[in-house]
């Protein structure tokens, strides 16, 4: 009896080992075959799929990843200095220089400068500009700023709340940088004596050999005119990535150009914010007088002499000058 149970032992421990080396065989063929498999789509093996589009036939993302890197680690605090940063050097030089002030105070008269028309497109762009700013300060650099002092579900609430509104914003703030750059450009067209307005600032520095100068300047002086450009240039290139990342099933972009339109979209980003801050900064603390243009479309008369004096001279020569009622 105790020999049949050593046989029987025997004959189960030889089927036991040839069924283990028979899966271990079968593993090892299959680590082969995934080597392999991974080995082919690395090199850039197109697999199958139904959809129809000529990229997603490409398993892997072929792309340098440290451009994700350069978008965490330097265009996400690029925003945050692009923003704060602007306001606190505008609140120092505020500090240090002051305002510019009417010289002869507001005289009463208000002239036409803007149509309605224009103010209301002025807005249309201006308020989803600001509000894309915020939100995409939020979702690029938020967790350096935001997350630590909040919890998961509150953060995670906030994240989703500033993607849907970014997303939604990006359509009105587009239409209004179309309207802006097609109905405004005529006015923005670089002049010889804009190059003397950046000699001495605009007359805006209330020290030294700088104080009291005030250069020519048409409707537009050459600081608005270099923001009106930088508004044209890096909102379109902000509109078309927009739409690349917006509607990706649309245009149905390669990887690659994904990427590239997140990361010219962070860089306009930064620039658009830069300038932004600054035009607020001008028009309102800065320029006494020069908030009221954008809220009725009149300006003072002193103001208009002071700041745009080639401006109100044509309109008084060729007789468009019009006051308000």
């Amino acid at each position: 009896m105790n020999k049949l149970f050593k046989h029987l032992g025997v004959a189960f421990a030889l089927l036991f080992s040839a069924v283990c080396f028979a899966n271990g065989g079968e593993q090892a063929v299959a680590q082969a075959s995934d080597a392999q498999m991974w080995a082919q789509l690395k090199d850039g093996a197109v697999g199958y799929t139904a959809s129809k589009s000529e990229f997603h036939g490409q398993a892997i993302n072929t792309y340098d990843l440290r451009v994700l890197d350069l978008r965490a680690d330097w265009l996400a605090p690029a925003l945050m200095a692009a923003l704060f940063g602007m306001i606190a050097i505008f609140i120092v030089f505020i500090k240090i220089n002051g305002i510019s002030k009417l010289h002869h105070g507001f005289s009463g008269k208000m002239v036409y400068r803007w149509s309605k028309a224009d103010v209301a497109i002025h807005w249309l762009g201006a308020i989803p500009c600001l509000l894309l700013i915020l939100t995409g300060l939020v979702l690029l650099a938020g967790r350096f700023f935001i997350q630590p002092y909040l919890g998961e579900g509150v953060w995670a609430g906030l994240v989703n709340g500033a993607k849907q509104v970014h997303d939604v914003l990006a359509i009105p703030f587009m239409i209004g940088w179309l309207l802006m750059t097609v109905l405004w450009a005529k006015n923005q067209m670089p002049k010889m004596y804009d190059i003397k307005w950046f000699m001495v600032v605009g007359g805006y520095i209330n020290f030294g050999p700088f104080k009291g100068k005030h250069p020519d300047a048409g409707f537009a002086n050459a600081g608005e005119k270099l923001w009106f450009w930088a508004f044209a240039i890096f909102g379109l290139v902000i509109s078309v990535s927009g739409m690349l990342l917006l509607f990706p099933n649309l245009f149905e972009p390669s990887r690659n150009l994904s990427l590239l339109a997140l990361i010219l979209h962070g860089v306009s980003a930064i620039i658009i914010c830069a300038f932004s801050i600054v035009h607020i900064f001008m028009a309102t603390a800065m320029s006494e007088g020069g908030m009221e243009c954008m809220i009725s479309g009149y300006c003072d008369e002193n103001w208009a002499t002071q700041h745009h004096n080639l401006w109100f001279d044509e309109i008084k020569a060729n007789g468009t000058l019009k006051y308000k009622d």
